[in-house]
């Protein structure tokens, strides 16, 4: 269901029903594309479930999926529409057009293709661990974290939401689940990456390889950076966890799969993989919080946080 776990903290009152949350929801709804529009983005029923309410609330947590619509205009197809106005141009006026009028001439272009471009879309999910006060997104970058982030703030009044961010660094726990220190709960996965503390450009990776082998770990005691580190948790959950403490590469074990029937419906198998899901998020994250001697309280943004609390 989750492929990532990006962890903000959240501040400030956070509806108290799934009812609350899908009606505060609905001032951003998903619409499609106007015919104008490069881009557009709301809120749509977790699971594509027609008529369903915005948000689905279960054992505590609450799941939200972002629908992002984008018209796909190829920069070859404006190249090519763009160099016929030129030349048409160029005949009328019998001189090259100056820069003012090939920005015109560029823009009369992207306007007159826009309505006839194609639509994709692309969907981001999220859950809110209420009573931990978490927000997790499943997004493979920074960007679209924010992205999902930023359309919650416009729906909820006083909300806002921070990197989750540890007293310690993670950096300490992979280094010593690398090196062999596993604390309970955690084993050593088969995939790393490292980094040349001199020369952040120089970067090496190990995928799916032993990495009990010394001549993999003798890279770190030399002194290489361990920036990602393959981890199993409870012998249930694999993942990836950054330097950053952004958890990739998401997978529940083979057997620990929702227990579901394929002739039971989708929202079914949905909700029994949700449950599971954040059951083991919250274990996962109450376990490095105690490993990382709690969460840092310290706002990430003063300017924001003030502004917040005015």
């Amino acid at each position: 269901m989750f492929r990532n776990l990006r962890c903000y903290r959240l501040h400030g009152p956070w509806p108290d029903s799934e009812e609350a949350l899908s009606e505060a929801l609905a001032e951003r709804a998903f619409r499609p594309c106007s015919a104008f529009a490069e881009r557009s983005a709301g809120w749509e029923p977790p699971g594509g479930q027609e008529g369903g309410r915005l948000a689905r609330r279960l054992a505590g947590a609450d799941l939200l999926e972002l629908r992002t619509q984008s018209r796909v205009l190829p920069a070859a197809a404006i190249k090519e529409s763009l160099a016929v106005r030129v030349e048409e141009w160029r005949s009328r006026m019998g001189e090259e057009p100056p820069r003012r009028e090939l920005r015109k001439l560029k823009e009369a272009t992207r306007d007159e293709l826009l309505p006839k471009a194609l639509v994709q879309s692309n969907r981001s999910r999220g859950f809110v661990l209420r009573d931990e006060g978490l927000l997790v997104v499943d997004a493979g970058s920074p960007s679209r974290t924010e992205w999902f982030v930023e359309h919650l703030r416009t729906c909820l009044d006083g909300f806002r939401a921070e990197p989750l961010r540890f007293n310690t660094s993670p950096a300490t726990l992979l280094q010593e689940l690398f090196l062999g220190k596993a604390p309970a709960g955690f084993s050593l996965g088969r995939e790393c990456r490292m980094a040349d503390p001199s020369d952040g450009r120089a970067t090496g990776t190990w995928r799916n390889i032993d990495l009990h082998d010394e001549t993999i770990r003798r890279h770190v005691r030399e002194g290489m950076r361990l920036t990602h580190l393959g981890f199993g948790f409870e012998e249930v959950f694999t993942g990836v966890l950054g330097e950053d403490g952004v958890i990739t590469k998401v997978k529940l074990a083979e057997g620990e799969a929702a227990d579901v029937s394929d002739e039971e419906d989708s929202l079914a198998r949905q909700d029994a993989e949700f449950v599971l899901l954040t059951g083991l998020a919250r274990r996962l994250l109450a376990r490095l919080r105690e490993l990382l001697d709690g969460w840092d309280d310290t706002p990430a943004n003063p300017v924001r946080a003030a502004q917040a609390r005015n």
